[in-house]
C-alpha cells in the first residue's frame, strides 16, 4: 500500500530543520522513541487533547527534538498512523494470482493476530480516528486505500475465477480479516478478562490465530496450511495503556 504520508503536502520524513534525514543508530531510536510516546499519548488522551510538550515529556527529551522530527502535532499523529497501517498490510502487499491463496490468506491472518499483541495502543488509535470520521484520514482512505483494496480484490477474484477458491466477495472478506484480527487489540480488556487471562501470551496468540484462519479459510473452500505449535516466543508486546 503506498505510503499515507504521500498524501501529506507539508511534511516530507527525510527532511529536518537541519537538512536531508540521514538514517543512523541515535537518530532510528530517538525517532522509534518519539512515536512510541506519541502512541500513548493520542491513545490515552485523544489527538486534541495531547500536546507535543506531553509527548516529548513522555518520551524523556526536549520539545525542541520532538520538532526536529516533526513540524506539527497532525504531521506526527499521521505517522504513527501510517505506521501502523504500514505494518498492517506489508505481508499482503505483494500478493501475487501465483501466490498459494491459502498461504497468502493464513499469513496475513497470523500476522494481524501478532501485530494485535505487539502493537495494541496503534490499533486503538486506528479505532479512534474510525469512531470519530476519519477526520485526518478520510482522503487517504478515499484514495490510497480504497485503490489498495481493489487491487487486492483483484487477485482474489482471479484465484475464484481459476477455481482456487470458492465464490466469496472479495471487499468483504479483507474487511472480515480486518475487523477479526483487530478485536483483540481495540477490545482486549473484554477478551482478557472473559478468558480470565492477565495478558496475551504466545500460546494464547496462536490459538487465536489457528482459530481465526480456520474459519476463515474454511469459508472460503480452502484448507488451512499444516502448522506445528511455534516453541519461540512472540516479540515483545507494548505495555497496555
Amino acid at each position: 500500500m503506498a505510503k499515507l504520508l504521500d498524501t501529506v503536502s507539508d511534511f516530507n520524513p527525510t527532511e529536518t530543520p537541519t537538512g536531508k534525514y540521514k538514517p543512523g543508530k541515535i537518530r532510528d531510536r530517538n525517532l522509534t522513541n518519539i512515536l512510541n510516546a506519541a502512541e500513548e499519548e493520542f491513545v490515552q488522551n485523544g489527538y486534541r487533547g495531547t500536546s507535543i510538550q506531553n509527548i516529548a515529556d513522555r518520551a524523556g527529551i526536549p520539545k525542541a527534538n520532538v520538532h526536529y522530527y516533526f513540524k506539527s502535532k497532525t504531521n506526527l499523529y499521521i505517522a504513527v498512523l501510517d505506521n501502523l497501517i504500514q505494518l498492517w498490510n506489508d505481508f499482503f502487499d505483494n500478493i501475487t494470482e501465483d501466490d498459494d491463496p491459502a498461504c497468502a490468506l493464513d499469513n496475513f491472518i497470523r500476522k494481524k493476530v501478532e501485530l494485535s499483541y505487539t502493537h495494541p495502543r496503534a490499533s486503538k488509535l486506528f479505532a479512534m480516528e474510525m469512531i470519530q470520521g476519519a477526520p485526518h484520514l478520510k482522503d487517504y482512505i478515499r484514495t490510497q486505500m480504497r485503490q489498495w483494496v481493489r487491487t487486492k480484490g483483484k487477485v482474489i477474484e482471479t484465484w475464484i475465477e481459476q477455481g482456487r477458491m470458492a465464490k466469496v466477495d472479495p471487499v468483504q472478506l479483507i474487511f472480515l480479516i480486518w475487523s477479526s484480527t483487530q478485536h483483540y487489540a481495540d477490545f482486549d480488556v473484554q477478551v482478557l478478562t472473559i478468558m480470565n487471562r492477565a495478558e496475551y501470551e504466545p500460546d494464547m496468540i496462536e490459538d487465536i490465530s489457528n482459530f481465526l484462519s480456520h474459519m476463515i479459510l474454511t469459508g472460503c473452500g480452502l484448507v488451512p496450511p499444516v502448522r506445528t505449535r511455534q516453541p519461540s516466543p512472540l516479540p515483545e508486546a507494548e505495555a497496555l495503556p
